[in-house]
């Protein structure tokens, strides 16, 4: 698990050194800074599903799946995270946190740094090779960039970067000790599948950062567990569809 406490401690020193910023950033247009991380995330974010989604063939043409499982996901997943109200309670939790620690900020912090960690291919990869083959080069690799943004999202954000380094332990670390039960899992067309989802969430949190509307991103994360449900119903379909 050496990748994903280097991972965790790298989200954890970066939101703290972003915190100490935040004095100096607080002086320079919010609202630019706002927009120009929207737009950082939107490009990671298109970049990730587009690589999940399409490949290029052995003739140089480009061609796609997964559009129609996508689209199921988001609106599954959105219909049973308003019913369970997932981005309220995650909220009001983490508004509790404010109040009795007296950081402002933490909620939305929170919440926006756990799903950039946490989504993508780079955390179920790194994780799956540092459990199953000791190498954590993905992972120290994934622990620069999150520690990198992790600096700006706590200057500009909130404090809750700092504690979104335990869902990230918690997520990979997971992933990292039951490698060898889940690998054959994790493979091939389900992974790109998930990711596929977990990239449109972190184009959502983009769109909020732009202000052009309120996502309720939270409540978009059951979505992420359609594909793995798709992927043990699918074979008792095979002889209809």
């Amino acid at each position: 698990m050496t990748g994903t406490l280097i991972n965790a401690a790298a989200v954890a020193a970066g939101g703290s050194v972003g915190l100490l910023l935040k004095k100096s950033v607080a002086r320079l247009d919010s609202d630019s800074i706002n927009k120009a991380m929207g737009i950082a995330v939107i490009v990671l974010g298109l970049n990730g599903v587009i690589s999940s989604m399409f490949t290029v063939g052995a003739d140089g043409g480009l061609s796609s799946s997964g559009e129609l499982l996508l689209i199921v996901s988001l609106v599954l997943g959105v219909i049973a995270g308003e019913a369970l109200r997932i981005d309220d309670r995650l909220n009001g939790l983490s508004g509790l946190v404010e109040e009795k620690l007296h950081l402002t900020g933490f909620a939305q912090s929170f919440v926006n740094g756990t799903l950039i960690y946490c989504v993508g291919a780079m955390a179920i990869i790194g994780a799956l090779n540092d459990g199953l083959r000791g190498d954590a080069s993905v992972l120290y690799v994934k622990s620069l960039l999150d520690g990198i943004s992790s600096v700006v999202l706590a200057a500009t954000m909130g404090p809750g970067v700092i504690f979104a380094a335990v869902p990230v332990l918690l997520y990979q670390g997971a992933i990292t000790l039951l490698a060898g039960a889940i690998e054959p899992l994790l493979t091939g067309a389900l992974l790109d599948q998930i990711c596929a989802v977990g990239y449109c969430l972190m184009l959502c949190i983009g769109v909020n950062f732009l202000g052009a509307a309120k996502i309720k991103t939270a409540n978009l994360l059951p979505a992420l567990l359609v594909p793995v449900m798709w992927h043990f119903i699918a074979p008792l379909f095979a002889g209809i569809l």
